[in-house]
């Protein structure tokens, strides 16, 4: 009984406790315990990866090794279609989903499906990150955590930001990165109660990493001398990250679309793809798992290899991750992001010195650096995570200046071509995206219950208009639904607007029925429509109310009055939330 008390007294800490007087205490204290998971979680993952892959790159010489990311992939898949029963995939989109829609709540295998799942496709040479991966996994610990103290939805969000923040921030050691990406990619808005614990958990991720596994940063060089030359020449960089990103974002929907379409079973399509990368990396190793060697060996000036090997390892790496992600593999994009960043800078750079070789260059590392920037921002449009990354986990402070020249123009770039980011666009062609503040998001958080107006009064389709007109006396509405005698459905509806040469005229009252009259074509809403579908529903056809149908029967009306007044209240209560 005394462990069970404990338990009590631990789940209802919000509720018994100094963090009932304010909660963003609360949240600090639960967020420290968020990050700390999630950042054990992506050491773990992290480790098993590179042991994997370094235990099965030492026979990576033999030919019959390209069907080590074929296995893996298709172990991968099954993995998660049969055993778990999730799709395959990065799972950021859940994440963002799940924080749009469903006010944070993810399952609690999610938070270890992924990195086993990730650890087989990226261990056996497939070309992928296991940032995503840990992204998700962290979000669900601090979804489940939430649940255990019986957070609310507010509560619960700020947590599954928590959760990925402290991921990524272990998985880089890199604390601010990990905090600007989840707010800038994960909840979509800067905001008061959600920085402070974002902040906390990230420092705890880190910490955690660095105990683990020692405090340096991922990618060391020498210093840079940068003059207005290389500035200026950072613009170009920035079309040139730009195109790769649009490229490789292309290339990933489309392989999408093509595995879709092939009759055989995910696991066989999936193990096809790792295949081909496999074959790949026959002659092009540094396609083959993250690729984090070959970052370190760009940004020292130490690729060895010449400017059409540079432009073939870019484009090979491309293809790779598209064969990977598109086919079934799991795992995510930073990783081959930084690499094919890397691999664009340096082949950049070279192009450079090959036209104007009189022109006293920044080493080539800078370029190679300034790429994986350029990358990072155009995949995800967030320039901020790129600027903040490539500083945090390179050094590279006295870079600042051409990264921000890179990440601002790659992002807008991408942005004329791709109006969504990779992690968003699914979510966005299925109209699925709801950020904090827009309409879409306040209205999304009323239903159509709570906007039902059911003082109308019914009538039947054969009411003589006469006894009609006795109704329309006693009532305050212009517009009556009517419904059938016998079954109770709804038919349509009476308009006063409609009969007023009717009323006027007492030789008909005797002479019509109402289903003679009535406007059997109605638009209609339904008790789970989305409020956001139904105003813009009543604006496309001009009206000022519509009936609510369920079962074919009718419920009440929506007022576009009564709607925007419940939307000005709910905005005054969120934006109240976010400073507060």
């Amino acid at each position: 009984m005394d462990g069970k008390s404990d338990l009590k007294r631990w789940r209802h800490l919000a509720n018994f406790s100094i963090f009932r007087s304010d909660d963003r205490l609360l949240l600090i204290f639960i967020g420290i315990i968020v990050g700390i998971c999630s950042g054990i979680a992506a050491v773990v993952l992290n480790r098993s990866i590179f042991t994997l892959f370094d235990l099965l790159y030492s026979v990576y010489h033999y030919w019959w090794t390209f069907l080590f990311p074929a296995v893996g992939a298709a172990l991968s898949s099954l993995f998660l279609e049969k055993i778990i029963n999730e799709g395959a995939g990065h799972g950021v989109p859940e994440v963002v989903y799940s924080v749009s829609r469903r006010g944070g709540l993810l399952r609690l295998r999610s938070s270890y499906s992924r990195l086993i799942s990730s650890c087989l496709t990226i261990g056996s040479g497939g070309s992928a990150g296991p940032e995503a991966p840990v992204v998700m996994s962290g979000a669900a610990i601090g979804s489940n955590i939430a649940k255990f103290f019986f957070l609310n939805d507010r509560q619960r969000i700020t947590l599954v930001g928590c959760g990925a923040a402290g991921a990524i921030s272990s998985i880089f050691n890199a604390p601010i990165a990990g905090m600007v990406f989840t707010i800038e990619v994960i909840l979509g808005e800067w905001s008061a109660v959600n920085i402070i614990p974002i902040a906390i958990a990230s420092v705890a991720g880190t910490e955690i990493s660095r105990l683990l596994q020692g405090n340096q940063i991922a990618f060391s060089h020498h210093k840079f001398n940068i003059d207005f030359t290389d500035i200026m020449a950072s613009i170009g960089l920035a079309v040139f990250a730009a195109a790769a990103s649009i490229l490789l974002t292309r290339l990933l929907k489309s392989m999408r679309q093509l595995s879709g379409q092939l009759p055989s079973p995910i696991w066989l399509r999936a193990a096809t793809g790792g295949a081909a990368v496999g074959i790949i990396g026959l002659y092009l190793p540094v396609t083959l798992g993250e690729g984090y060697h070959c970052i370190q060996l760009t940004i020292e000036g130490l690729f060895e290899q010449g400017l059409m090997i540079a432009a073939l390892a870019t484009l090979a790496k491309i293809f790779a991750t598209s064969l990977t992600l598109g086919s079934g593999g799991s795992g995510g994009i930073f990783a081959p992001c930084l690499v094919i960043g890397s691999l664009a800078g340096l082949f950049y750079h070279r192009g450079l010195v090959l036209l104007w070789p009189t022109v006293s260059w920044v080493n080539e590392g800078c370029f190679a650096l300034l790429g994986m920037a350029g990358l990072i921002s155009g995949m995800l449009q967030a320039p901020l995570t790129g600027i903040f990354l490539i500083v945090e986990i390179t050094g590279g402070y006295e870079v600042i200046l051409p990264l921000i020249i890179v990440s601002a123009l790659a992002t807008t770039i991408c942005h004329y071509f791709e109006p969504a980011s990779f992690y968003l666009k699914d979510l966005v062609e299925r109209g699925q995206l709801l950020r904090p503040g827009t309409d879409a998001k306040v209205l999304t958080d009323l239903s159509v219950l709570e906007l039902l107006e059911t003082d109308c009064i019914s009538v039947k389709q054969n009411m003589l208009l006469r006894d009609f007109i006795n109704i329309v006396k006693k009532s305050h509405r212009n517009y009556f639904p009517v419904e059938d005698q016998e079954t109770g459905h709804f038919l349509g509806m009476v308009y006063l607007d409609d009969i007023r040469p009717y009323i006027f005229d007492p030789i008909m009252y005797d002479a019509i029925l109402l289903e003679q009259i009535m406007d059997s074509e109605v638009e209609v809403a339904y008790t789970d429509d989305d409020l956001f579908d139904v105003l813009r529903k009543m604006d496309k056809n001009q009206l000022f109310s519509i009936p609510v149908v369920q079962n074919n029967r009718f419920l009440g009306m929506i007022s576009k009055a009564t709607l925007l007044d419940k939307y000005r209240k709910e905005l005054i209560v969120q934006t109240t939330h976010r400073c507060f």
